[in-house]
């Protein structure tokens, strides 16, 4: 059975009257690669920084390796944390760097140096020991305080969105890195990001968080397929998204009436079970197919018309934007293959994909603004 190395019970955190976290439980196994991912405001850096100690729930129970740690200073709790900033001493070379907590718990000489250069190795910086870190680019300093984390062998990693500084190749290079790190030591990282790419690329399992609550868990390929709500569905990926109404939920099979009267089917499993009758009917861009609109749609397939607005090349895929039913905006990405010829824009098209491909969810609030802007 696996361990639990985190819980959260009914944990809350309140700024004046205002609630950062609230009423929060969670679980994250020993091992696991956990990411918390929000737009900024969502409560995941005061979650974080609970775990870490480094804030005092207002409300609730930190749990560390089944040891309740809710009033113990970071210090003594078994959990290392690597910020975005880096948090580097400028004086000190990179191997006094990562021995510096080594030195603070007073090991051994012999043992500093060994563990030192198994850090370094760990994060392929051998050889830098002597550098200082305004002699080494962004992504080097980043490792450095990857290094000097796991040398102290913490049972948790705190991560607070540490890859935010570099640029975006040197991020994606990172993040297959503290993958593969964290596959190495097998400790149990939980991860903090606004980034869904970066959260989807790493995670074990990741939870996506709104107003300082979860709104859904999961493994990253079941949150994106199987979306639970309006805002998950919006923020993990691009979706496109269609007013409708619950109108028929048999054994196997749902339909789901758009305004424009048009039914649209899906796999009754797929239903979540506190639904209501008003719900959005969506599908992720990227499983639809796009074609001039003329004779009869393919039989079986879930299918809607609009007019073309505009069409862009990007590469690897076109981008199409389309006024769907209602003039809602759809989005299609299709593989470049070079085999068809693509729409011209101002056509009236036939979006067409499977019935598997759909998904339903619950209609969310309205963003604020600091969520448009994510």
């Amino acid at each position: 059975m696996t361990e639990i190395d985190v819980r959260l019970e009914r944990v809350s955190k309140f700024f004046g009257d205002v609630p950062a976290v609230d009423d929060l439980s969670l679980d994250i196994a020993e091992g696991e690669f956990f990411s918390l991912l929000g737009p900024s405001g969502c409560g995941k850096t005061t979650t974080l920084r609970m775990i870490g100690g480094f804030e005092d729930p207002s409300l609730g129970t930190v749990y560390l390796g089944g040891r309740d740690v809710t009033d113990l200073p970071p210090y003594r709790r078994d959990v290392n944390t690597v910020f975005q900033s880096y948090a580097l001493f400028p004086h000190l070379d990179v191997f006094e760097n990562v021995a510096f907590g080594l030195r603070r718990k007073k090991v051994g000489g012999k043992d500093i140096g060994q563990r030192v250069r198994d850090a370094m190795s760990l994060v392929d910086l051998e050889g830098f020991e002597k550098r200082k870190p305004s002699q080494m680019s962004g992504g080097q300093q980043q490792r450095v305080a990857l290094a000097r984390a796991l040398v102290n062998r913490p049972k948790v990693l705190l991560l607070d969105e540490p890859l935010g500084a570099l640029d975006l190749k040197l991020r994606k290079q990172m993040q297959l890195e503290l993958k593969r790190i964290q596959e190495e030591v097998g400790i149990t990282f939980i991860y903090v990001t606004h980034d869904q790419e970066e959260a989807m690329t790493m995670s074990d399992r990741l939870a996506v968080m709104r107003h300082g609550q979860i709104e859904q868990i999961g493994a990253p390929e079941l949150v994106y397929e199987s979306p639970a709500t309006e805002f998950v569905a919006g923020f993990l990926g691009a979706s496109n998204l269609l007013d409708g109404e619950l109108v028929r939920n048999q054994s196997d099979v749902a339909t789901v009436r758009l305004s424009t009267g048009q039914d649209i089917h899906f796999p009754a499993s797929k239903v979540p079970s506190d639904i209501d009758t008003l719900v959005k009917v969506g599908v992720r861009p990227e499983k639809i197919s796009i074609e001039v609109d003329e004779g009869e749609p393919p039989a079986g397939a879930n299918w809607v018309s609009g007019l073309l607005r505009i069409a862009t090349y990007i590469g690897v895929s076109h981008q199409y934007k389309v006024e769907g039913p209602g003039g809602t905006e759809l989005t299609v990405y299709v593989q470049n293959l070079g085999a068809e010829e693509a729409p011209a824009p101002g056509r009236k098209v036939r979006l067409t994909w499977r019935p598997e491909h759909t998904f339903i969810v619950k209609p969310s609030a309205a963003l604020s603004p600091e969520e448009e802007e994510e």
